[in-house]
């Protein structure tokens, strides 16, 4: 259980705490766009300024975050995210506010969310023993939707109480809580590796090359994309059900809002059961049909009990999918490029949501809400069946932790960390019998050979001698294969080991080249 670990107790309270101030925050501004701009497509735009900072800046946060000290990362993030916190409640103190500058703080805000969010999840296995990791994802879950269900109900009610402001100013002093539990938290040093850390472009570029060759994660990703894109849509219209459909005020949307966090935390404790029945895919699949049933709830609704329930449905519906989406990105991932893998499902999930967003709100404003709604739940219910073959991952069954088996490469040049590219060869002895089964095995090779670094990969058979073949594969400097030495994990080593056993001598040759550096031209060459 997460929670015998002090650490991850005080950062989910206080992580719980400063959600609350979001969740209030996010409430209180759809409100007011709603005051300010009574538009469909409008409103939608405050979903759309929220999740699209998510999709511009989640990569090259989740490269930062596996490259420089991610609590220290937070602890600035955290300070610039109350900063602009504070700046938004002035101007809605001051009566300042217009839609625009709404807008732009919601975006400024998603972007020091953004920046914060792939560090946030990657520091989970920091927190945890790894075979508690499940059960804290399945809590920092459960602490979101707490405060999912907490503070939009409790921004109607301040907002009727205190005022417009109130939610705002609220928002900008919930963020202390978390800067209090980074300064407070220590972590153990888990870094290993001597060598320096990589640089931010490169680190981007390998990220995008191993999130290609990870089958698990791109599977991930798929399943992801056929949800959140047409489960954005509840989330963009809601403030317009509330005011124009069910013809409530804030109270109702913060209450309708806080239904949706109260569905998820009953969701979360039906999680182990349902997980149990029905499998990851399964479940997912059973929560993407929850939503398509909301979304159709949502389009026809006029009673406030309806849409009490339908929001509770789509709480239920939304944890189920979330945490075994997130549970299956945490298990593919080796720690040297967690943080990057996450941002990957990151960018995918606010990515889908930003587009979504805008497609739902330019329906309803064309056409009608309960139009938007049934389109996007007939959507859902096509997604299931377009996205089954692409399958989860349910727990660590596969051992990512770094092997070290590679031994150290024997040199008699000195070779410089940004010499490069760097050619190594794999000379194989095939019996002629076993040629396809080896080619096979090769191709599975192949892929985790690009996945810690490798940018380019081939296999050669020698056409004077029969069943000798060299694998090649480069990498950009001699530095970068360094780092593939630590990121070779032990489930690469069985694919290594599965590929060796075909050759005859007991290892296979391994050779390094160096691209070779010219001589300045001497007088003569001229």
């Amino acid at each position: 259980m997460a929670f015998r670990h002090t650490a991850f107790t005080v950062v989910w309270t206080a992580t719980v705490v400063a959600n609350v101030g979001t969740w209030m925050y996010n409430a209180a501004s759809g409100w007011l766009m709603t005051n300010l701009e009574a538009d469909p497509l409008t409103v939608s735009m405050v979903q759309v300024a929220s999740s699209l900072p998510m999709f511009l800046f989640a990569i090259p946060a989740g490269a930062l975050s596996d490259i420089i000290d991610k609590r220290r990362f937070l602890i600035l993030i955290e300070i610039v995210l109350t900063v602009f916190a504070v700046a938004s409640a002035l101007l809605v103190w001051f009566g300042l506010m217009n839609p625009t500058l709404l807008l732009l703080f919601t975006f400024l805000l998603g972007a020091g969310a953004a920046f914060a969010a792939p560090a946030w999840q990657a520091i989970v296995p920091d927190l945890v023993p790894k075979q508690d990791l499940a059960s804290a994802v399945a809590s920092n879950g459960v602490g979101v939707n707490i405060s999912r269900a907490i503070g939009p109900a409790l921004g109607g009610v301040v907002i009727g109480v205190m005022g417009m402001a109130a939610p705002f100013w609220i928002n900008a002093l919930s963020n202390f809580a978390v800067i209090g539990a980074l300064l407070w938290w220590s972590p153990v040093s888990t870094r290993s590796t001597t060598l320096p850390a990589e640089r931010l472009m490169s680190a981007i570029v390998i990220g995008f090359r191993h999130a290609r060759y990870n089958p698990d994660l791109r599977a991930t990703l798929v399943r992801a994309v056929a949800f959140f894109f047409f489960a954005s849509a509840y989330w963009a219209l809601l403030p317009l059900v509330a005011r124009t459909r069910i013809a409530g005020g804030p109270e109702l949307y913060g209450i309708l809002l806080g239904a949706i966090g109260l569905g998820a935390i009953v969701g979360a404790f039906l999680l182990p059961w349902l997980k149990k029945r029905l499998g990851p895919d399964g479940l997912v699949a059973a929560g993407t049909l929850g939503t398509a049933i909301t979304l159709v709830l949502l389009g026809s609704v006029r009673q406030v009990e309806l849409g009490f329930a339908a929001c509770m449905l789509a709480g239920v519906s939304w944890i189920a999918v979330l945490a075994n989406l997130n549970v299956s990105v945490q298990v593919s991932l080796p720690d040297w490029v967690r943080g990057r893998g996450l941002a990957m499902f990151v960018t995918v999930f606010f990515g889908a949501m930003t587009a979504g967003s805008a497609l739902w709100g330019q329906l309803a404003s064309t056409y009608s809400l309960p139009i938007a709604h049934f389109a996007a739940a007939a959507g859902a219910v096509l997604g299931i069946a377009l996205t089954w073959r692409w399958k989860l991952r349910g727990g660590a069954t596969r051992d990512l932790a770094p092997s070290m088996h590679w031994p150290a490469p024997v040199l008699t040049l000195d070779a410089e960390p940004d010499q490069g590219p760097v050619l190594i060869t794999v000379e194989y002895r095939i019996a002629t019998e076993e040629r396809d089964d080896f080619l096979r095995a090769l191709r599975q090779l192949s892929h985790q050979r690009r996945r810690d670094g490798a940018y380019a990969w081939d296999v050669f058979e020698d056409a004077a001698a029969q069943g000798r073949f060299l694998e090649v594969f480069q990498v950009a400097s001699w530095l970068e294969h360094l780092r593939q030495h630590q990121r070779v994990t032990n489930a690469d080593r069985i694919v290594q080991n599965s590929v060796r056993c075909f050759h005859a001598a007991a290892e296979p040759k391994v050779t390094h080249l160096l691209a070779a550096s010219f001589p300045s031209p001497s007088s003569s060459d001229r």
